[in-house]
């Protein structure tokens, strides 16, 4: 009793799930119907899917709620508003489900954010706007005069495009004592209409008959079409062939090849003669489309194959076959040829990607879903399960999803848009046919940017050099920077920092063009006052939030010949370049009469000064040192020479348009005695204005000094913030005899080196990298030929 109790518990167990599993199922699956009329007008009301799945229709815009079935989005459109499902254009029932019995149109719509995927199908109903037609306007029969009441012969069926109940339902013969009209209802194929002779023929009474046979559908008012049939009566040939089976079936596999044997079928004639010989063909009532498939032999009842066989257009022909005599009123017997399609694995799947967004911003969380993508294959059963995967190693997956054949595309990595902007993926499908086929389907998707990169300079820091007395306005270098973004995010715009430090009051004269980097001054450059100045100019991109990069700039100007030699010596008391000599008239050749010393504020070439004898009265008794400076005499003084000479200097710089300066020199040769006496008064004097000039050079040299010194310690400041690995040798030596030049000199290898300030040496060379500030000295000179050239 126990145990009767516990199976009947069990079984109402058992009965609940199934219940439950029945209800969840339903839930899952369950559709929107809708039902049109076919040729209603454009935007006709198809149904509110919204409403009807109950969505809420503030966030159907926002969620892009669409169609997305590429078979049938032509036809209909969806009102993101409102859920509204529209008629695109007037929907023809013929066109798009032929002679279907019920005209279903499945339609996918899409949500996102989250992914909702609803499934709506709308009916197409069928209207009465087609007449049935025959094929032939008129059909001949030659019926033998022997034929008995009650002899059938089948007639071509009409044709109405529309369904159900609107196709042709009724067929009507024009009234006659002979023949009546009887319908065979076909199923799908339509109503077959048969004439049957209903008392006998009197072929001398009347060799033939003329009838009309009307088709009519039902419509309300029913429309129609007809055809003539024109009966021939003929003599007597009583025997009809008879088949050899009752019934033919045979198998046939799909993409069978062209005169592939389908079956033969038999049929005899027990009459003699032409009556009794056999022809095969098919039916009247056969459509085009088996005729353009099957073939059968006229002779020997073999029926071939003759087009395509698809198992997925149709997996069964029920095939109308006739055998006539050759009497000369024939007769037919008609059989039915049933042939069964079995599949074959013939189709590849089809890849469709039914939303997909092909930008993703590079900044994507992995598991961000980027497209959703259904798989449809054709065959059946194991020939029809597919299985997708992708081929390339990207950083994308794909996820089967909760309905069948349908898979979500998502990323698996951080992407990075720099390393790479786009990717080609190759979704691959195969079916789990043997063997199995195989499809591809390439989808790009496009890496969106974000601005995750700073602009970037292409030299850090950057170094210029700059010719004096530039012209005001003009561009004068230019900073460039990249940025490895796009669009906004790599648009750069650049500004000098103006910090307002006192260090930085040069940038007040800089301008800068904001679009491409280029960097005016506003007022010339004087070597003279200013060297070497330094600034930082910021790039900053347009992103949102935008990012910037800055980079330190360092500027050496560059001497021009732009100042004159000055004559330190002789000053007579005016001011003007003149002075009085007196020597003995005793003294030897090579005596040292005077020495000229001349200053020059530029550097290098620009300040080596050269000096020549412009005027003088005795070519033959002085002589000057182009280098020095120095006056001495050449031979000794004669009674014959004159007391007094007049020699005229002029000092000359080395720069490409050379600058000058003359120096006048009065020679009196006095005797010996006169000479003592006058050196006395003139020792005083040169003692006192000896004492002026080296106050002034004094002055000179310390501020020269103090210039030098700055641009030093600037300069090993730079050196020393740069990775250099030089291992030279320095050798400090000052070197100063009464010129304004001093250096630093070191040896790196075997060659020499001087580091120069204010001014450079005579015959030196600028070594690329130095700043202008280092010279290469040639083996040639030595640093005291040096110094007499630059001041005497």
């Amino acid at each position: 009793m126990e145990q009767r109790r516990y199976e009947r518990r069990r079984a109402r167990g058992y009965l609940v799930g199934c219940v439950v599993a029945v209800l969840l199922w339903s839930v899952a699956s369950a559709q929107s119907r809708y039902s049109i009329s076919e040729e209603v007008n454009e935007g006709t009301v198809v149904g509110n899917i919204a409403k009807d799945l109950g969505l809420d229709k503030s966030t159907l815009k926002d969620r892009k709620y669409r169609i997305v079935s590429s078979n049938a989005d032509h036809l209909f459109h969806l009102s993101e508003n409102d859920g509204v499902l529209y008629v695109s254009r007037k929907i023809d029932r013929e066109e798009v489900c032929a002679q279907s019995s019920t005209c279903l149109i499945n339609l996918k719509t899409v949500l996102e954010n989250p992914l909702e995927v609803h499934y709506v199908e709308v009916e197409v109903l069928d209207i009465n706007d087609h007449s049935p037609i025959f094929l032939e306007k008129e059909k001949r029969l030659e019926i033998s005069e022997s034929v008995l009441p009650g002899a059938r012969f089948q007639l071509k069926a009409s044709r109405d495009r529309d369904s159900g109940q609107f196709s042709v339902q009724q067929y009507k013969l024009t009234h006659n004592d002979h023949f009546r009209l009887e319908v065979k209802d076909k199923g799908d194929d339509g109503k077959i209409p048969i004439l049957v002779v209903q008392k006998h023929l009197d072929r001398e009474a009347a060799g033939n008959h003329s009838l009309v046979l009307t088709a009519l559908d039902g419509g309300k008012p029913p429309k129609s079409g007809t055809m003539n049939i024109l009966v021939n009566v003929l003599d007597i040939n009583d025997n009809a062939p008879v088949f050899s089976k009752d019934v033919y079936s045979v198998v046939l596999d799909e993409n069978s090849i062209v005169g592939t044997t389908v079956i033969q079928v038999n049929a005899t004639d027990l009459d003699e003669g032409p009556n009794g010989e056999v022809v095969y063909s098919f039916s009247n009532s056969m459509s085009q489309n088996i005729l353009n498939i099957f073939e059968i032999n006229p002779l020997t009842g073999e029926i071939t194959v003759k087009g395509l066989i698809d198992y997925e257009e149709k997996e069964r022909y029920e095939i109308e076959i006739e055998a006539s005599d050759k009497g000369f009123a024939p007769l037919t017997t008609e059989k039915s040829v049933i042939i069964q399609i079995v599949d074959v694995n013939d189709n590849a799947p089809e890849i469709e990607v039914t939303s997909f967004s092909n930008s993703i911003p590079e900044d994507a969380r992995p598991g961000t879903t980027v497209a959703l993508i259904s798989v449809n294959d054709l065959d059946s059963g194991l020939n029809g399960k597919v299985i997708c995967s992708i081929i390339e190693d990207v950083p994308f997956s794909l996820f089967p999803t909760l309905k069948v054949n349908m898979y979500s595309l998502v990323t698996k990595s951080l992407l990075d848009r720099e390393k790479k902007p786009n990717y080609e993926l190759t979704i691959v499908g195969k079916d789990a046919g043997q063997p199995p086929l195989y499809v591809a389907k390439q989808i790009d998707i496009v890496v969106s940017d974000v601005n995750d990169n700073s602009p970037e300079f292409s030299l850090s820091p950057y170094t210029f050099y700059v010719t004096e007395a530039n012209e005001p306005g003009a561009s004068v270098f230019s900073v460039r920077a990249f940025d490895r973004d796009e669009t906004d995010n790599a648009l750069i715009s650049y500004y000098i920092l103006r910090d307002g430090s006192k260090d930085n009051t040069v940038t007040s004269f800089l301008n800068i063009n904001t679009e491409n980097g280029d960097i005016l001054a506003l007022k010339s450059f004087d070597f003279e006052t200013l060297k070497t100045f330094q600034f930082q100019v910021v790039a900053t991109d347009s992103g949102t939030p935008s990012l910037s990069s800055n980079v330190t700039v360092n500027v050496f100007i560059l001497d021009q010949n732009d100042n004159a030699p000055v004559i330190l010596y002789p000053v007579s008391s005016n001011g003007s370049a003149e002075g009085v000599e007196e020597i003995p008239r005793n003294v030897n050749a090579g005596h040292l009469v005077t020495k000229v010393r001349a200053y020059d504020a530029d550097i290098g070439y620009n300040g080596w000064l050269l000096f020549s004898l412009q005027e003088v009265t005795d070519h033959s008794l002085f002589g000057l040192d182009r280098y020095t400076g120095q006056i001495r005499t050449l031979r000794s003084f004669t009674e014959t020479d004159e007391a007094q000479h007049k020699l005229v200097i002029l000092v000359k710089d080395n720069g490409n348009v050379s600058l000058s300066a003359t120096a006048t020199v009065i020679v009196k040769v006095v005797e010996p005695k006169e000479a003592f006496a006058a050196s006395d008064v003139k020792s005083a004097t040169m003692h006192e204005e000896d004492n002026n000039v080296t106050f002034y050079l004094m002055i000179t040299l310390g501020s020269v000094s103090t210039l030098f010194l700055i641009s030093i310690i600037v300069l090993i400041a730079m050196q020393c913030s740069k990775s250099t690995d030089y291992t030279s040798k320095y050798l400090q030596e000052p070197n100063y005899d009464g010129t304004l030049c001093h250096s630093i000199q070191y040896r790196s290898g075997e060659k020499r080196y001087m580091l120069v300030g204010p001014r450079m040496s005579v015959g030196s060379t600028i070594v690329p990298g130095s700043h202008a500030n280092t010279l290469m000295l040639p083996d040639r000179r030595t640093a005291g030929e040096f110094d007499e050239n630059r001041i005497a």
